[in-house]
């Protein structure tokens, strides 16, 4: 064990070790806080972000791997070679758009096939998508079937949630990813400073995703579809309408309702 690398030796200590990751998150933002305070209203709410952060995932897949669901949000990394490439993050762009473009076709799906008309489904077509991302080093731990990550970097790019961008719909990343981009989506990014709550103030760069990305293809309604979906929302609801699960649980797309459900 002596002479084995560092990242051998922690693995083996606890089933913990350090890499070089890229750390991308993913933020569904939209629902206002006027939307009524019902218990069928948030079960939709739920199972609308859920079928949203589903497509999301899908997309993300096999590039970026599921670190953990942070009630509206889903926290992606990607391990990165321990010595750093000329534009390593060539494919970053081209992965946001297919995440985007995924989220953007299933949130048409949803309005068009809608068949209810309570404030949880009306108001999925306002829902938006905001990513932010980092580069650092992060601690691994194996938890069962889980992985674990933990450190100063992870802490940094959830800090970068609470910012200062006032578009809705953005890619907000440090400089070091911004650094290692291709020169496409480079020339798109705008500078910008944000202080960081217990770190500081930070450089970085944001791209607004309503100029950069296209408009994605229109959804075609079916009223087979329609009431399919309706069968599964409701199917899928009944935990939230008997109480056996609490609605939106850490959305913080409902400030003002946490708490509150009936």
């Amino acid at each position: 064990m002596v002479n084995q690398p560092r990242r051998v030796r922690d693995q083996f200590a606890g089933r913990v070790w350090r890499v070089r990751a890229l750390l991308v998150i993913a933020d569904i933002g939209g629902y206002t806080k006027f939307m009524t305070v019902h218990r069928i209203n948030l079960a939709h709410a739920q199972y609308v972000v859920a079928q949203l952060l589903e497509s999301v995932i899908d997309a993300a897949a096999p590039k970026y791997e599921l670190a953990k669901l942070e009630g509206d949000a889903a926290f992606f990394y990607a391990k990165l070679p321990d010595t750093p490439k000329e534009h390593e993050l060539a494919a970053f762009s081209e992965r946001i758009v297919k995440i985007r473009t995924a989220f953007i076709d299933r949130r048409a799906e949803l309005e068009i096939n809608r068949v209810c008309s309570c404030d949880g489904c009306v108001q999925a077509s306002k829902l938006t998508l905001k990513f932010v991302s980092h580069l650092g080093e992060v601690a691994l731990q194996k938890v069962k079937h889980f992985t674990e990550l933990a450190g100063v970097d992870v802490i940094t790019v959830h800090r970068f949630l609470k910012n200062s961008v006032t578009v809705p719909e953005y890619v907000l990343m440090s400089t070091p990813v911004f650094e290692r981009l291709d020169p496409e989506m480079k020339v798109l990014a705008e500078p910008m400073k944000e202080h960081l709550e217990g770190l500081g103030e930070v450089d970085t760069h944001v791209v607004d995703l309503q100029k950069a990305v296209q408009r994605a293809g229109q959804a075609t309604p079916s009223r087979l579809r329609a009431w399919l979906g309706w069968l599964k929302m409701t199917w899928r609801s009944l935990p939230y309408f008997l109480g056996l699960k609490k609605s939106c649980d850490g959305f913080k797309t409902l400030p003002a309702i946490q708490g509150r459900e009936p």
